[in-house]
């Protein structure tokens, strides 16, 4: 009987240990939705201050046409309206995590007007991002259509 209850403790140890540890993987991937909403947000809202906060400071843009773009360059475009950014919908998300870093896929129809051209872009986005201090910071995206 002993043996019993020391096999049905270490089961139960076993099994907080895996809830908690997918607890933890819901709880990053949430966080992970959350910021990439909030890049293409504050893209529509031209808010190059939020979008600094959730950008790494080398963060780089590679544009459909293969074009990457520094994370300063990129604020500049925005700012200038040369690439204006009106409204997304979400269509499919993926997110990978191994650790502190992440792989990203989300697929949005984007309306947008990039260097002079408007239309509704089939944008997919990979992004990799990482957490630091507790946050999930986007280390780059590399923009492809679908």
């Amino acid at each position: 009987m002993s043996l019993l209850v020391i096999s049905t403790k270490a089961h139960t140890q076993s099994k907080s240990k895996q809830t908690m540890e997918t607890d933890k993987e819901h709880t990053d991937k949430l966080e992970i939705l959350d910021v990439t909403r909030q890049l293409t947000g504050l893209m529509i809202d031209r808010n190059i201050t939020g979008l600094d906060k959730i950008l790494d400071a080398a963060f780089t843009l590679t544009h459909i046409t293969g074009y990457v773009q520094s994370k300063e360059e990129w604020f500049s475009e925005i700012e200038s309206e040369r690439m204006k950014y009106y409204s997304y919908t979400e269509v499919k998300t993926s997110v990978n995590i191994e650790g502190d870093k992440t792989v990203f896929v989300g697929q949005n129809l984007l309306d947008a007007r990039i260097w002079g051209t408007r239309n509704k872009w089939r944008l997919q986005q990979t992004m990799n991002l990482e957490k630091r201090n507790g946050k999930w910071i986007i280390l780059k995206s590399v923009a492809t259509t679908f």
